[in-house]
């Protein structure tokens, strides 16, 4: 997707005879290729569905799930719980989504291609790792059972998987309030059910398939941002 700044040349070739698109073609051969939409275009449902699906099923099995299935065994007052939870998924990911945005900035969009594809296949392979937690892991505070949560899942989601998947996502769409919403949903939907029906839910869920497909879509986000950075050097 080109520039915004390629849009007003483009209409100038529109509005003054003579002037091709070829014309704004070449008046415009300093413009990126960053962003799939211009700032401004409104909420981006791509990012949002792409953001939620992908950390929904990445959430399966990780540990801070785990952290949900001890919260509510230990307390069994779910609905605190799970405002601690979306309280907790809010603020962490708001912030790893800031930094995805702000780093955009520092780093030329070519390169950032490929940090992005490298850093989407790792996720892919983190992805079939699986996560082991246990109450000691926990740290878990004496405030409350809203207070206990919300602190024990802010930090156990420090440096976690969906938290880098929530920065990549984040420079990869340029939609902070998009991939935000996403990621937090995706969370709320893996960690409500892990709530409400705890150890019965644990063991049902098909923990392997549900990874394998999280690692899959990572690798193809992957692949296709690379590929991108490779028709940039003519591969």
């Amino acid at each position: 997707m080109l520039d915004c700044a390629f849009m007003p040349v483009m209409a100038q070739a529109v509005h003054q005879p003579g002037k091709t698109f070829d014309h704004a073609a070449s008046a415009c051969r300093g413009c990126r290729v960053v962003n799939r939409t211009c700032p401004g275009d409104g909420f981006q449902l791509e990012a949002f569905l792409l953001s939620t699906g992908v950390v929904a099923l990445a959430e399966i099995g990780d540990k801070t799930q785990l952290l949900a299935f001890l919260l509510a065994a230990k307390f069994r007052k779910p609905w605190p719980i799970i405002a601690g939870i979306f309280i907790a998924t809010l603020f962490n990911h708001g912030f790893a989504g800031a930094l995805g945005t702000w780093l955009t900035s520092l780093v030329d969009p070519h390169w950032m291609r490929w940090i992005l594809g490298v850093s989407f296949l790792l996720m892919a392979g983190w992805t079939l790792i699986p996560d082991k937690f246990d109450e000691r892991d926990a740290h878990l505070a004496h405030a409350g059972v809203f207070g206990t949560t919300l602190l024990a899942f802010f930090v156990a989601e420090m440096g976690d998987k969906t938290q880098i998947a929530t920065i990549a996502l984040a420079a990869q769409y340029q939609a902070l309030l998009a991939v935000v919403a996403g990621t937090t949903l995706g969370m709320m939907i893996a960690n409500v059910p892990a709530v409400l029906m705890g150890s019965r839910l644990a063991h049902r869920l098909p923990v392997r398939a549900v990874h394998i497909t999280a690692a899959a879509i990572f690798a193809v986000l992957g692949v296709a941002t690379l590929a991108g950075a490779g028709n940039w050097l003519g591969l």
